[in-house]
């Protein structure tokens, strides 16, 4: 869990680097992972494996959700920066919170609206001062608030591929993964800017990882940890991405988020803590 989550903290760097919009790096991504996905599913004989109509359309809206989660993700780093896009992008576990409540009339406690407030402030420490620019103006952009929007609505349709998930219990998660990066191809074939390939070796190396290591193998040493570990220990470790995340911003790019924007980004992820381990914002009172 921990090699997974240290992977998914480099995406973001890889990103920048294959110097590619957006739409053709989830593209890319999705093609390179399928191949990886494939050849993995094949080798622990999973394509054999019957599944249901039912089964495949509910992953293949999964995998919609999911390529947009990517589209608007790998977009925000542009416009608001690795760190701040990563930091904004853990509101998953508030958004999971919101689907519960509407759709499946879970009891909102007053520890989650605490932690949920807390979040908020966060937020809003975030929103309020823009980051530095200077030097690196071409990389963090200048729509920053937009940015923190498209870093939202990943986190917004990331939830929905969760709850998609949750409807796929007993299916190989391998398998799931294959067909949502086979619908990601599919999707976004149309649009993806194929008459104008990368001309460096470079940017194809960058694709070629996020498609290998940060689909493929990410999601088999993810898969494999949720397997071995419980559920406490699981949402300890993913905090270990937007940590590598933030630091890979800071040594690579040199982005120097204000005092504000820290707090901020550390009051989102204490709070996404929170609500993951259960955590309660009182002290329980003596037996």
């Amino acid at each position: 869990m921990t090699a997974a989550m240290v992977i998914l903290g480099t995406i973001g760097w890889f990103v920048v680097l294959s110097g590619q919009p957006a739409m053709d790096v989830v593209f890319w991504r999705c093609v390179f992972g399928g191949v990886t996905l494939l050849i993995i599913c094949a080798a622990m004989g999973l394509l054999r494996r019957a599944i249901t109509l039912r089964l495949a359309a509910l992953a293949a809206l999964g995998g919609v959700a999911i390529v947009v989660n990517w589209l608007l993700l790998f977009k925000s780093y542009s416009l608001a920066s690795i760190s701040i896009a990563t930091a904004v992008y853990n509101t998953q576990p508030f958004m999971l919170v919101c689907f519960g409540a509407v759709f499946f009339s879970e009891r909102l406690t007053a520890a989650k609206l605490i932690w949920l407030g807390i979040a908020f402030s966060g937020m809003l420490l975030i929103v309020q001062e823009k980051p530095d620019t200077g030097q690196y103006a071409a990389y963090v952009g200048t729509d920053y608030f937009t940015g923190i929007l498209m870093a939202l609505g990943a986190a917004f349709f990331w939830a929905v591929a969760a709850i998609v998930t949750k409807k796929l219990a007993g299916t190989p998660p391998h398998l799931i993964a294959l067909i949502q990066v086979g619908v990601g191809m599919a999707m976004l074939a149309p649009f993806a800017d194929l008459t104008a390939l990368p001309d460096d070796a470079g940017a194809w190396c960058a694709l070629i990882v996020i498609g290998v290591v940060h689909t493929g193998i990410m999601y088999i040493l993810m898969y494999s940890a949720i397997q071995k570990l419980p559920t406490h220990l699981q949402g300890s470790l993913s905090f270990i991405y937007p940590v590598v995340a933030i630091l890979v911003d800071f040594l690579v790019f040199g982005q120097r988020l204000h005092a504000a924007q820290l707090a901020g980004a550390a009051a989102i992820l204490i709070a996404a803590a929170g609500m993951n381990l259960g955590w309660s914002p009182w002290r329980s009172k003596p037996a």
